[in-house]
């Protein structure tokens, strides 16, 4: 197979200042979670993007002092040589696939918590702390700026030791030299403040001291946010952010463009943005600079990339979601094989893994952050260990994803699916306001079941306890999902509520069946998740009066950590969904639920059309219990019988996958195989404190 010809514009080599990229696949900067902790992880999962095809290559966020230490999240430093032995694994792993390494050199400033390190927040300006905790950020005098070049520097030619090709002057997503930018941080009325010429000269420097220290080896980058997306009190695209590429267009090896104002701007999810949707913001640089511009947009789709390239928008394509989804994504097009692209899905679950302080995760790969520990490639599979017989039963994310690897190993499969639809919760979900993106993780995984010869997939099949053991199968998976709990048991309640059976009283579930709903309609969320936030807008383009109750004090609480809960909120505001916040449901009868307050446990009452229940859930287990009962009695020559995803433990649809992903990579595996490898901390002889003469 062969790279279709309207797509080799992406595979032609872009000089880049002193070195050249072998293509236009552009894996940005983005956190993993791994940080200075985990070298040897984060080392192996930059190893297999180059071995994806990614022409360059970066790392995420790294610390050029220990001012700026964001400790407890998973952050790199080149504080000392130490880290620079350590890093150099990465640049090794990367340029072991022709590809070319970049860092991305990072003071936050004010943005940084120094929790570790307890070193004084920086900023151009004394102000508070951008994380919400005692204390603030003082304003840094000559000498801090004088000493902040030198870091710098420093930390440049700290980069060029271990082995990297560009290094970055990070001015983006709020730190420290877009503090220095922004009116809203920089009240400065020295030659570092007042008019932007002031306001950019610190970027300046830092690019001209890089480009002195470095500029003969690596070329030099800069990430720059040209709209905060404050409005005019900040930065916009057509004004001081187009103003300050003017001014510093020619000086720099490569623009590396994207909006600010919070990371949830930069990386926004499916659910409140398109593919390709910085390009309104970014769209004009290309135009004024000769030097070569990325920039992001979550791109999928090979069309668009060159369309990106084609119209003048940017000379790379840059990513760091897709790039996550699908590390082969450039090798797939390359290939001929686009359509076995594993499509990012904008769920941000990746996102949710670093600001939890946890090694990465995705919905699509399964094996992205599992590289070095599991060591599991996206591509590659060991062959079968038997030649048994193995069925899955339930069609949904996790028995999906079982079955295919299992085929892809070899194995003899058949996937049974009760229903006529596969896909499980995956197919009800994305039919959601905004979650339509949701669909891939079942269609990609259905395109490529049906390139397995092995896998038998037999819809419509509910199949029983007598059933599942007459086919003489060796192994039975069980990923019967779960289903949503009835009596108000949730993430902040322990004990059943006093509610009612009732015609009026649903759960997602019934939603999802298509149960009639008469407003208005009131849903409780005490899951926090998206579903709650997500049914009260479909509850809402349907015409209902709707409202969201929750104990918590903001809804969707836990979309916080996939940079949505902002856009959530908001959303549901204007869509006119009422909000009633830290209120606990203690009892719902006869169209009056009750509610306790979370912190004065007042009782209020608010009468309902439909109550709709979005609390937990609970796997559905029948099917087990039922084959458990029956082995016991035969007790011997039974198949093993297990649970995966949801049937074991309700979660995300990312764990499900992760779930019947790992039951298939160990399947046949001697005991104890599938335990992961532990990082544990290097030691050298000799080693000075940081801050040593």
């Amino acid at each position: 197979m062969h790279c279709n010809p309207r797509y080799k514009i992406l595979f032609e080599p872009v000089r880049i200042g002193p070195v050249t990229a072998p293509n236009r696949f552009y894996q940005t900067p983005h956190a993993t979670g791994m940080g200075t902790l985990r070298p040897q992880s984060g080392a192996a999962l930059r190893g297999i993007k180059a071995a994806g095809g990614w022409g360059v290559v970066s790392t995420e966020y790294c610390s050029i002092h220990p001012s700026s230490d964001d400790s407890p999240f998973g952050f790199l430093s080149l504080w000392d040589e130490d880290d620079v032995r350590e890093l150099a694994r990465t640049a090794d792993a990367i340029h072991a696939h022709g590809s070319l390494a970049a860092v991305e050199l990072w003071h936050g400033g004010a943005h940084t918590n120094n929790r570790l390190t307890r070193e004084p927040l920086l900023a151009p300006s004394a102000q508070p702390a951008k994380f919400v905790q005692p204390g603030g950020a003082r304003a840094m005098d000559r000498q801090d700026i004088s000493d902040f070049r030198r870091w710098q520097l420093e930390a440049a030619i700290r980069a060029r030791r271990a082995g990297f090709d560009i290094v970055y002057c990070y001015a983006g997503h709020d730190y420290l030299p877009f503090q220095f930018l922004s009116r809203r941080t920089n009240r400065r009325t020295d030659e570092y403040g007042g008019a932007l010429q002031n306001r950019v000269r610190l970027l300046r420097e830092m690019i001209e001291d890089t480009k002195e220290a470095v500029g003969d080896s690596c070329a030099v980058a800069v990430r720059l946010a040209v709209d905060e997306l404050h409005g005019p009190h900040g930065i916009t695209s057509e004004g001081e952010g187009r103003e300050i590429i003017e001014m510093l267009a020619e000086l720099p090896d490569l623009w590396d463009i994207n909006v600010a104002g919070s990371l949830g701007n930069d990386s926004k999810s499916s659910r409140f943005s398109a593919e390709g949707f910085q390009e309104e913001y970014v769209g004009f640089v290309k135009g004024l600079t000769t030097k070569p511009v990325v920039s992001v947009g979550r791109f999928t789709s090979p069309d668009t990339m060159v369309g990106q390239i084609r119209r003048g928008i940017q000379d790379f394509i840059g990513a760091a979601r897709p790039s996550i989804a699908d590390p082969f994504l450039p090798k797939k097009i390359f290939e001929g094989r686009e359509d076995e692209i594993r499509e990012c899905i904008g769920c941000n679950i990746c996102r949710s893994a670093n600001n939890e302080s946890v090694p990465l995760r995705c919905t699509q790969n399964p094996t992205i952050g599992e590289e070095w520990r599991r060591g599991w490639h996206p591509e590659q599979v060991d062959n079968k260990g038997s030649e048994a017989r193995v069925l899955v039963v339930g069609g949904g994310p996790a028995g999906l994803e079982c079955a295919l690897t299992l085929g892809r190993r070899g194995y003899g499969v058949m996937l049974a699916e009760a229903g006529n639809l596969l896909g499980g919760r995956v197919s009800r979900e994305a039919t959601l306001p905004g979650l339509a993106a949701w669909a891939r993780v079942r269609d990609h995984r259905l395109h490529m079941l049906g390139k397995q010869p092995s896998v038998a997939i037999y819809p419509g099949s509910r199949l029983d306890a007598e059933d599942v053991l007459s086919l003489g199968v060796d192994h039975i998976v069980l990923a019967t999902g779960s289903f949503w709990r009835r009596d108000g048991v949730g993430a902040s309640v322990e004990m059943p509520v006093g509610i009612e059976a009732s015609p009026s009283i649903l759960t997602p579930d019934d939603i999802f069946a298509g149960v009639p709903v008469t407003g208005p309609v009131l849903v409780y969320d005490d899951e926090h998740y998206f579903m709650g936030g997500a049914l009260a807008e479909k509850l809402r383009v349907a015409g209902h009066a709707v409202t969201i109750a929750t104990p918590l004090p903001v809804v969707s609480s836990w979309t916080q950590m996939t940079d949505e809960q902002f856009f959530v909120q908001k959303q549901l505001m204007e869509s006119g969904i009422g909000l009633l916040l830290s209120q606990s449901l203690v009892s719902a009868a006869n169209g009056v639920a009750e509610f306790a307050c979370t912190y004065t446990r007042r009782v209020t009452r608010r009468d309902f059309g439909t109550l709709v229940l979005v609390t937990g859930r609970i796997a559905e287990q029948t099917l087990f219990d039922a084959l458990s009962a029956a082995s016991a009695r035969k007790r011997e020559n039974n198949p093993s019988i297990t649970r995966i995803g949801d049937c074991l433990a309700p979660s995300s649809i990312a764990d499900a996958v992760h779930s019947g992903h790992k039951y298939a990579r160990h399947l046949d595996l001697p005991a104890g195989a599938g335990i992961p490898l532990r990082e544990r901390p290097s030691f050298t002889t000799g080693a000075k404190p940081w801050n040593a003469v």
